[in-house]
């Protein structure tokens, strides 16, 4: 799927979030700049949270409570180490669960082997303009348009 600007991939994150349920987990592949917390202030908005949605690279993570459903961001781009990404992943999940939220996970290569359903987004530039989006919802297909 081709977003064109940093507008329409907010809008694609603001109709992707109808599809998520409390308990989603969704992990965002792809390279810096790319649009992935853009992506996030678009789900933001679908969930009607109210605050500012801002990378939590260095936190991190940032937790969201005000919309209808709350929403845990993580970014592990800084973390090295996949033992602790996990400790930090589990301690964040378990939080979701406990509150019934939605995690978005920047940079979650680290982790990966430790999730058994989630939904997948790789994010890449277009060759000319714009980014494409691939999306795999829980079972690994492809669904959302």
């Amino acid at each position: 799927m081709f977003v064109g600007d940093l507008r329409e991939t907010i809008q694609l994150g603001r109709k992707f979030a109808q599809e998520l349920n409390p308990k989603s987990i969704i992990l965002l592949q792809g390279p810096i700049g790319a649009g992935k917390t853009s992506f996030v202030q678009g789900i933001a908005d679908g969930l009607l949270i109210e605050e500012d949605i801002t990378s939590p690279t260095f936190a991190l993570s940032h937790h969201y409570t005000s919309g209808t459903i709350p929403l845990i961001h993580m970014d592990l781009y800084r973390l090295e180490n996949s033992l602790i990404a996990e400790e930090f992943f589990k301690s964040e999940e378990e939080e979701a669960i406990q509150n019934e939220a939605i995690m978005v996970i920047e940079w979650p290569e680290l982790i990966k082997p430790v999730l058994n359903n989630f939904w997948k987004i790789e994010i890449s530039y277009a060759t000319n303009f714009g980014r494409n989006y691939k999306i795999w919802d829980p079972k690994n297909l492809l669904t959302f348009e």
